[in-house]
């Protein structure tokens, strides 16, 4: 695999680290800053705003520049978001310095994964593609973790500053290894976006929405919950990312296995299993051995949604597939943003923090059963067509 492809994926490794590093740190910066875990939990929807505004704004301008300048351009505005995040001298200017570094997101993903797929040979361009998102995975296993562990240790501020080196490094090998690629001229962007107006479109993006709000409406306030209710100490959160981040790697695999074999049974068995899951933790967060297993267990539910609801909304949007998987990404994003809102409230409620994976466990359902709904509306769609083709 050429040396370009790993450039581009630390750059997925940088982007990925400081989406998800602020989890296990809400605790220090609500300390800092004199505010509360709910308000800390807005740091995680101001990153999945950035992200959900980003995709439909950035991605359609920029795609007619050439795609190498566009990368090094996107990780120079990540390295300054991440940069105004260690000067933040309040709550207010960290928030957007979350907006400002998660603007890149989609885009980088998007063209990154493009790029490296013209770097290598047709039988290897899947392998090259999947190299830039293991980036990511990387991230969810080492990233976050070693980032909490450097947070708790020196400060939540020292993370960002980690997190710019590492947008920096990757923009200046980008730079001196990535090759001039070809690029093609954007298509018809205003048809595209007609096509996600389509009913099947948006009921494959609501489904998105509703079923992924569980795992944030939880995950967001992870760390909270383990050293609230689990007992587990500040320094031990690094290790239950790490943890999380396993199942994370295995989940994933497993999410596109069932997606080949069968796409509704890779939706009602990821969107069950989560649900399953979720209320297992609401059940046992008290007792630290279950909790080793359902953290992993939870990372692998995650991940195992993910490429189902992506692959849905690709197929749903019939000839805009790129569209429709840059808007399901906003979708998951969006997904991120309500339930850390919504979870902030369970919390500050009288419900308190013990209800909090009931509540991320309700979301699950609802997705389940607005999948199987949309599933039973689709065979009763198809089987009409076949009697009035019979019939003709």
């Amino acid at each position: 695999m050429p040396l370009a492809v790993f450039a581009l994926a630390l750059g997925a490794f940088a982007i990925s680290t400081t989406e998800f590093v602020i989890l296990g740190l809400l605790l220090n910066v609500s300390q800092d800053f004199g505010i509360s875990i709910s308000d800390a939990g807005f740091l995680v929807t101001a990153y999945a705003i950035g992200v959900v505004i980003g995709a439909p704004l950035l991605t359609p301008i920029l795609a007619r520049y050439p795609r190498k300048k566009v990368i090094v351009f996107l990780l120079a505005l990540f390295t300054i978001g991440n940069a105004i995040a260690v000067f933040a001298p309040n709550y207010e200017t960290l928030l957007f310095s979350r907006v400002f570094t998660a603007l890149v997101h989609a885009s980088f993903y998007g063209l990154s994964s493009i790029v490296a797929s013209q770097l290598v040979s047709k039988d290897k361009q899947a392998r090259a593609m999947s190299m830039v998102f293991m980036g990511a995975t990387i991230a969810n296993i080492a990233g976050a973790p070693l980032g909490t562990m450097i947070g708790l240790e020196f400060g939540w501020r020292s993370t960002s500053i980690a997190c710019a080196i590492l947008g920096f490094l990757a923009m200046i090998g980008i730079s001196l290894l990535v090759p001039k690629v070809k690029t093609e001229k954007p298509k018809n962007i205003a048809a595209e976006f007609r096509t996600l107006l389509q009913p099947q479109v948006i009921r494959a993006l609501l489904l998105t929405l509703v079923g992924f709000a569980g795992t944030f409406t939880l995950l967001t306030y992870i760390a909270p919950l383990l050293i609230q209710l689990t007992g587990f100490v500040e320094g031990e959160i690094s290790m239950m990312l790490f943890i999380f981040g396993l199942g994370m790697a295995i989940g994933n695999p497993i999410g596109g296995w069932l997606t080949d074999k069968d796409l509704k049974l890779a939706l009602n068995t990821t969107l069950g299993f989560l649900f399953v899951i979720l209320i297992a933790i609401g059940l046992l967060s008290s007792y630290m051995i279950p909790m080793y297993v359902l953290t992993f267990l939870f990372g692998a539910a995650l991940f195992a949604t993910i490429t189902p609801l992506q692959v849905n909304a690709m197929i749903a949007a019939g000839d805009a597939p790129v569209m429709a998987a840059s808007f399901n990404i906003a979708a998951f994003n969006l997904a991120n943003a309500l339930a850390a809102v919504i979870g902030g409230y369970v919390i500050d409620s009288s419900l308190g923090i013990n209800f909090l994976p009931f509540a991320a466990a309700s979301f699950a359902l609802l997705g389940l059963a607005f999948a199987l709904s949309t599933q039973k509306r689709s065979t009763k769609s198809e089987v009409g067509e076949s009697m009035s083709s019979t019939s003709t």
